[in-house]
Formats: structure tokens, sequence, C-alpha cells
């Protein structure tokens, strides 16, 4: 009988990011485990307070991937940075806050009257409600 397996994506490329982003767990489990990376899709951050432990977990993950010749591109790459942005957040030693240009961009939209409009600010917005005390009563009269 045999086993049928693909080799691309059956159902188109809608699939993709989650197929990825379950590869990565996968192949990194142990070091997101471990508490010293954090992965979403293709960003992932390494995080360490030495610069020793550094270069030994970024070492931990190229030896993960070579094997399986995923390949990391070192133009994209940033290394030992104390503060970074990251999935619209500034992280910085251990705190995350609110990157200062989305804030902007959060002011300066325009809130709208009608429903669709209004339902797409709150969705826009609301990526920002850990950082908003009381957030979800501010924005129930809306």
């Amino acid at each position: 009988m045999g086993i049928y397996e693909y080799t691309r994506m059956p159902f188109g490329i809608k699939n993709a990011p989650a197929h990825f982003q379950r590869m990565m767990d996968t192949i990194l489990q142990e070091e997101i485990l471990e508490g010293w990376m954090v992965v979403y899709i293709d960003d992932r951050i390494i995080y360490s307070e030495t610069w020793e432990d550094h270069v030994q977990y970024i070492d931990r993950v190229i030896s993960k991937f070579t094997p399986i010749n995923l390949k990391i591109s070192l133009k994209k790459c940033n290394f030992g940075q104390q503060e970074l942005l990251a999935l619209a957040n500034k992280v910085s030693g251990l705190s995350w806050t609110v990157d200062q240009n989305k804030v902007a961009a959060v002011l300066q939209k325009q809130v709208s009257k009608r429903i669709k409009e209004m339902q797409s600010f709150l969705g826009f917005t609301s990526y920002y409600r850990n950082y908003i005390k009381n957030f979800a009563h501010i924005t129930s009269s809306l």
C-alpha cells in the first residue's frame, strides 16, 4: 500500500506560516523551554546574561539548523544587541515596552462612527491591550 507524503503545500500558501511556526517550535523546543529563546515564525530572539552564554546559545541553534539544511541570513541578523525592536515591541533587558512609533500611529488614526471602521480600529488598538490598564473597560463604550 505505502504512505503518501506531501512535498508541497497541498492547500496553497495560506497555511505556510502555521506550518513554518510548528516546524520552528519542534526544532527549537528545548531552547524555548529552557527560557532563553523566543520564536515567532521567522524571528528568533536569543537572550542571555553574558556574551559567552550568547555565543553558546547561537552555536546551539546553528548546530540544530545545519543538519536539516536550514539557512540563516547573516545580513538579517543582529548579534549581542542590548535593545531591539521585535513584533512591534521594544525589547530591552528583561522588559518589553511599546514601540513609540506604533503609539504615534495609534494616536494619529482617526476614529470613525461607522461600525466596520470602528471594529477595525479596535482590532488595531487591541494589540496593545496588555500595556493599557482597563483596556476592555475603556473600549467597551466604543
